[in-house]
């Protein structure tokens, strides 16, 4: 097969500008499958931050609970009724719920999320908690995350150089007492931490002892999936649902793939991408075997083979592929640091999705192709000599 490669990049190269027209519509689509493929990852991991970085191996969800912004409440009864069990070490209640920031600066208001949980114990993995959490001790201090988006105000920064930093929160004054990091997602911009008791401050019309998650750690030996199966047949599940922590963030994930319009959007983004590169080529790889129809006409009289002259047309549109790729991929790292600057959301390039981006394109290529090669059909000697 190398050696008769030189000949398909001798045809390619012939013609300067449509090859800059043909690797320049392949980057163009190879563009859109990144970027809608690197979106749509963006949009699963940001929503599951916080369910992986929960210490716990277990997770009670009210049953009607289908994702983060749209949480039930249920009785905290139910999860210490978990202690019953021998392999459960201890339960956790968290409280969650979406209010309003008042930005210092401007007095604008935007949605936040807010999470409340005991501060004796840390319960999230995420950098700046645990040194801070015995701050939410004291009454109206949260955490306030500092990958949150900018219209919340200079946050961060004016506490970074050790001002005071306060303010509104659903009508109640609250004091920044240090910052963690969880970052922006599709279902909020911004995140606090607060302790329960500050939360319920908060919310004053909610009822202490409806909570929303109930996280509960095993003893040390205990495995996650026996224990989930057993919690289900001891805990009614009319009212609450038992999953493991692989299981919640799952949970959370389908929802967006399957429940919201977003996933379909960016997979149906992808979709168009192959469609349009697939086009593009086979223009291109059309219009180069036109060209040269007689001069395949020509190899054909001199006993070259129909499969012979496939592989030539099949070998420039791998050569397409991988050139065309090379500019996309370049490209799509750059509008990935961009986007990722513009809606501090995590949108990175993964080992990955550049293979499956590859083979898609190459996929792409021959597809066209072989859609192409059925041009050379009409290659006839006959009508050369």
């Amino acid at each position: 097969m190398t050696k008769k490669i030189p000949l398909s990049w001798l045809q390619l190269t012939r013609e300067k500008t449509r090859l800059t027209v043909a690797l320049a519509g392949i980057a163009f689509a190879d563009i859109l499958m990144f970027m809608q493929l690197g979106f749509r990852d963006a949009l699963y991991y940001s929503n599951v931050r916080f369910h992986s970085s929960l210490q716990g191996d277990i997770v009670l969800i009210n049953s009607q609970s289908s994702a983060v912004l749209a949480m039930r409440s249920f009785s905290q009864r139910r999860l210490y009724k978990a202690l019953e069990l021998p392999t459960v070490q201890s339960v956790h209640p968290i409280y969650l719920d979406y209010t309003t920031w008042k930005n210092p600066i401007t007095g604008r208001p935007r949605s936040i999320l807010i999470f409340g949980m005991n501060p004796e114990t840390n319960l999230l993995n995420l950098p700046g908690v645990q040194e801070n959490l015995h701050k939410l001790e004291l009454p109206d201090v949260v955490l306030f995350d500092r990958s949150s988006r900018v219209e919340y105000g200079p946050i961060a920064a004016n506490y970074d150089q050790g001002k005071t930093v306060t303010a509104e929160v659903r009508r109640r004054r609250m004091k920044v007492g240090g910052l963690f990091t969880l970052g922006a997602s599709f279902g909020a911009d911004g995140n606090l931490i607060t302790s329960d008791i500050n939360f319920l401050r908060i919310f004053n019309n909610r009822q202490k002892g409806l909570i929303d998650i109930g996280l509960i750690r095993l003893k040390p030996g205990a495995n996650a999936n026996t224990v989930a199966e057993e919690l289900k047949k001891y805990l009614p599940k009319e009212e609450v649902n038992v999953l493991t922590k692989q299981e919640f963030i799952d949970f959370e994930r389908n929802y967006w793939a399957s429940s919201t319009a977003i996933g379909f959007i960016f997979t149906l983004g992808t979709i168009m991408g192959f469609i349009v590169g697939t086009v593009i080529v086979y223009q291109i790889l059309y219009t180069e075997v036109s060209d040269h129809l007689a001069e395949y006409a020509t190899l054909k009289a001199i006993g070259y083979t129909h499969n012979y002259l496939l592989k030539i047309i099949l070998q420039e549109a791998f050569l397409l592929a991988v050139l065309g790729y090379l500019p996309g991929i370049t490209f799509a790292l750059f509008m990935y640091q961009s986007a990722r600057n513009a809606t501090l959301l995590p949108v990175f390039m993964s080992f990955d999705r550049a293979i499956n981006v590859l083979i898609l394109t190459i996929i792409m290529c021959f597809v066209s192709g072989a859609i192409a090669v059925r041009k050379l059909r009409s290659a006839d000697p006959a009508d050369i000599f």
